[in-house]
């Protein structure tokens, strides 16, 4: 019996070391990397003379973070909840209170002091201390509100070791509780001040006081103090917008560029005007710093609070590059020089185009990009030929291109070839001995096409309205651009970027187009520029005259390549950029779709007469009859793809051919209700002719919704409240075995309704993206690239996912090669394509074809940012590292020599046979 058990596990043994495979350690970001983000600058605390210096940050991201004070690097990060629950509306760090008398230091042989607290959410509010050399969270308590609605506008402050917390009842009064810092135990009862001029767009918490708007005047309330006396002061002018608070001053706010202190005990020097403001010490002095950007130039002028003396030994003024749009002072702080002489200091500011930049001794001394924790919008652009592979290209597309190349002999195209080769021979003399020209800028930089069309300029379009260029091999920033004043659409659609030309039309330069909505007047913007410099092209900056309501892309012109962008305004008029390529809009349709009352519109253009025309032509409605359904996800299939197959063969040698509309589009609304507490529809559309082609139920589901279509399958991921688990829903659709036609499809004279194979599957994480993988033919197998929650990229083979996977295994289900239907997807860790390089928050997966059939191009998108390249199929058409290209080189010259050998041998043989 022992013998039968040692067997058995020595067979369990053999067969799982078969199946094992693993990363090896010098393969580790080779082919990918990794930017680490923390995001928008919200709170920051520098600290020059810590023994260990450091600058302690907050972001509007929900993370709280420590940076390098030299290099701006991340010392740790903390990534707190997601929003609301993670909305950091306090940090207070231990030794940076204004009072001399606040302290967080701990009783001795207690463990409740902390070097940093913070409180976020509001339902509950979670406060906690941080022990800020290692990131490492001490303790923690919250509070639960009675009301969670008005706990949303709830506020904090903290002051001699007690935490605040007011709770504003609009035009009624204010609810001030106050806690022990570090146990969370009520001081006492809570007291209600009335208040009932209080509104939300016209108050601020300005440290222990709490500060309103009314017309040309001030209304105050100092909230620690006992005789709750209403202070109110006087203002010049009505102030224009919120009020800002200057933090560090107690009662001190930002009016117009002016400050304005409703404390009594705390004077300001009302005669300045600035943009921004931060308070600090110099000299054991407070001081006050303030920054502002005129012409390009930083000035960062300061005075001393006291009597509002210049600190010249602080003044100073550098450029400030345009695309890190306009600056906002956060905190500063000094130290002395390591020679003695006079005090250095750095400032930290955070811009409009969410960078952290530090500034110090009249320079930029870092910076950091913290736009990418919000990318909305990516594409990999392909890089230039260089000059020798441009020129012969130039000359191969003339020779297709000229139509009286029959006139041309054989003996002119051999010159022009000889000419061409001799023209590169004599560059290369050139450039050996130093005379040739420069190369430029691009090549410098090293941005050349590889052979395998790997090596691509990554474009990046972030939520700010800022673009980066970076290297999708290196992660080099080559270039940046900054969009002010450039917003997203209506109906919660994110700006654009549109790949108009790419880079295989040599001489011709690439051609990227932005679109968005101008945040002052809502109608339509272009921005056209290079997406291998960055720099504006064609146009640059259009401002349109219209809004925006849908935008399609239309094929290449036979001028320039350009593809024409058609968009529908709001008065359903059609336009196109550039306008010579009008006449391709003829027969062109359009959708909209409105997310709130989930109506789908349809519209047919035409060109006559040079003008351009939509017509309505369908409509539908899937709101349901009381309109209580929203759209809360669509999914159309990349118009890059290619099918390489058409069908599917079947265990009987047939053939079912896959229904492949490229007009299908899969909506999906969600509604209340009172039986199921919530419904998932699925709909898919065909958009030109308006018909519905499926639909489908699913009742106790919500989001999470993630949903990925492409040729004739879908794969959606939601939440099952029933079973409290996330499913996977595969979808297949079918024509049958005999096709309505093989050659060209049309909308219009569709075949009849296809066959729909579904299945579902339970995944035991949590799915936050889906995306298929793309290559150039479409030959390799296709997989899902399934994005979890906890940071992981799995990549999912499509034949786990098939909806025809049989229940029990069959003849037919095997000759098909479909595995038995299990219900539970697998997550093994060598499917984790970014294997310990979590992505935080991931949003988004975008993929891309490279030059190889056998490999796919991907970017993850969250807080962190990812890139990548992945093979489905295994990259079956490239030679591995470890070939030994000296034994094939060796063998091939023995079979070569030997085949010549044997040859002549052969030649006497028959030779001698011949005199015999």
């Amino acid at each position: 019996m022992q013998e039968k058990w040692l067997l058995t596990g020595l067979s369990v043994a053999l067969l799982l070391l078969g199946t094992c495979s693993a990363l090896y350690e010098d393969q580790i970001k080779k082919f990918d990397w990794r930017g680490v983000n923390v995001g928008a600058l919200k709170q920051s605390r520098v600290d020059l003379n810590h023994f260990q210096p450091r600058i302690l940050v907050s972001t509007h991201e929900g993370v709280v973070a420590s940076l390098c004070v030299k290099t701006g690097e991340l010392v740790w990060r903390q990534v707190l909840e997601q929003t609301p629950r993670g909305d950091i509306k306090l940090l207070q760090v231990s030794g940076f209170a204004d009072d001399s008398s606040d302290t967080a230091a701990a009783p001795v042989g207690s463990n409740m002091g902390f070097d940093m607290l913070t409180v976020q959410g509001h339902a509950p509010a979670l406060v906690r201390g941080w022990n800020t050399n290692m990131g490492a969270l001490e303790w923690e308590w919250s509070i639960m509100p009675l009301n969670t609605e008005r706990a949303q506008d709830s506020l904090w402050f903290y002051s001699k070791s007690v935490l605040y917390h007011v709770l504003p009842a609009w035009r009624s009064h204010l609810e001030v509780t106050a806690y022990f810092a570090s146990s969370g135990h009520s001081t006492g009862s809570t007291s209600k001040v009335m208040a009932s001029w209080i509104t939300p767009e016209s108050c601020s918490l300005s440290g222990t006081f709490y500060v309103c708007v009314d017309g040309k005047q001030l209304i105050s309330l100092d909230l620690v103090s006992k005789t709750g006396q209403v202070i109110r002061t006087s203002l010049e002018a009505e102030p224009k917008g919120k009020l800002q608070v200057l933090a560090g001053l107690h009662g001190v706010v930002i009016v117009n560029g002016k400050l304005v202190s409703v404390n009594k005990e705390q004077s300001v020097c009302s005669s300045l005007q600035s943009s921004s403001y931060a308070v600090g010490s110099f000299n054991y002095r407070k001081i006050l710093a303030y920054a502002d950007l005129a012409s390009g130039i930083l000035r960062i002028n300061a005075v001393y609070l006291d009597n509002c003396a210049p600190a010249t030994e602080l003044e100073q003024s550098l450029p400030f590059p345009e695309h890190f749009g306009t600056p906002s002072l956060n905190n500063f702080d000094c130290k002395q020089k390591r020679n003695g002489e006079g005090k250095s200091c750095l400032f930290l500011f955070g811009t409009s185009s969410e960078s952290i930049v530090a500034v110090q001794q009249g320079r930029i001394r870092w910076s950091r990009e913290e736009a990418l924790a919000n990318v909305i919008d990516s594409q990999f652009v392909d890089l230039p030929l260089a000059d020798t592979e441009g020129t012969l290209e130039s000359e191969m597309k003339g020779k297709a291109g000229d139509f009286t190349s029959f006139e041309r002999d054989i003996a002119s195209a051999f010159l022009r070839r000889i000419t061409t080769q001799a023209v590169q021979i004599r560059s290369l003399f050139l450039h050996v001995i130093g005379l040739g020209p420069p190369p430029t800028d691009t090549q410098r930089a090293g941005l050349v096409r590889d052979s395998f069309g790997l090596h691509k300029m990554l474009v990046l379009l972030t939520r700010a309205g800022k673009v980066f260029g970076i290297d999708n091999i290196s992660g080099k920033h080559h270039w940046q651009l900054y969009l002010p004043n450039v917003n997203g659409f209506d109906n919660g659609e994110p700006m654009r970027l549109i790949v108009q030309r790419s880079a295989k039309h040599f001489p011709l330069q690439p051609l990227c187009t932005i679109l968005g909505k101008n945040a002052v007047h809502d109608n339509g913007v272009l921005y056209r520029f290079n997406p291998i410099t960055g720099k504006a092209a064609e146009g640059g900056l259009i401002q349109l005259d219209y809004k925006i309501k849908q935008l399609s892309l239309l094929g290449e012109t036979e001028k320039d390549f350009i593809k024409g962008i058609l968009l529908l305004d709001a008065s359903n008029k059609v336009h196109v950029y550039p306008q010579h390529a009008t006449p391709l809009a003829d027969g062109m349709y359009l959708y909209t779709a409105d997310v709130k009352t989930a109506e789908l519109s349809g519209y047919f253009v035409k060109y006559t007469g040079g003008q351009l025309s939509s017509t309505h032509i369908w409509n539908a409605r899937l709101g349901g009859h009381n309109s209580e359904q929203q759209i809360i996800g669509v999914a159309g299939k990349n118009p890059i793809e290619h099918v390489h197959s058409q069908g599917r063969v079947l265990g009987d040698r047939s053939v079912l051919y896959k229904y492949i509309n490229p007009n299908l589009v899969a909506f999906i609304t969600q509604a209340p209700d009172a039986t199921h507490k919530s419904v998932l529809n699925l709909y898919l559309v065909d958009v030109v002719s308006g018909s519905v082609v499926f639909t489908m139920t699913h009742r106790k589901v919500r989001a999470p919704l993630s949903i990925v279509h492409s040729e004739n399958w879908l794969a959606y991921s939601y939440f099952n409240e029933k079973v409290r688990r996330t499913e996977i829903t595969t979808i297949e659709l079918y024509e049958g075995k005999s096709q309505a036609n093989s050659s060209v499809w049309s909308s219009l004279q569709a075949p009849p309704m296809p066959l729909v194979e579904r299945q579902s599957y339970i995944i035991p994480t949590i799915v936050e993206a889906l995306r298929e993988t793309i290559t150039e033919r479409g030959i390799t197998n296709k997989h899902v690239l399934i994005g979890t929650a906890s940071g992981s990229i799995v990549e999912m083979p499509w034949h786990l996912l098939d909806p025809r996977r049989p229940i029990a295994s069959t003849t037919q289900g095997r000759e098909e090669g479909a595995i038995p239907y299990i219900p539970e997807l697998p997550l093994p860790t060598e499917s984790h394509i970014n294997y310990n390089q979590t992505v935080a928050r991931l949003r988004n997966i975008y993929t891309a074809p490279s030059g190889l059939e056998s490999t796919c191009l991907v970017v993850a998108t969250g807080l962190d940012l990812f890139v990548t390249r992945v093979s489905p199929s295994k990259t079956f058409d490239l030679l591995k590292e470890d070939f030994d290209y000296i034994l094939i080189s060796i063998v091939l010259v023995a079979l070569t020599s030997g085949s010549l050998i044997v040859k002549h041998l052969a030649s006497r043989k028959l030779l001698k046979q011949a005199w015999k």
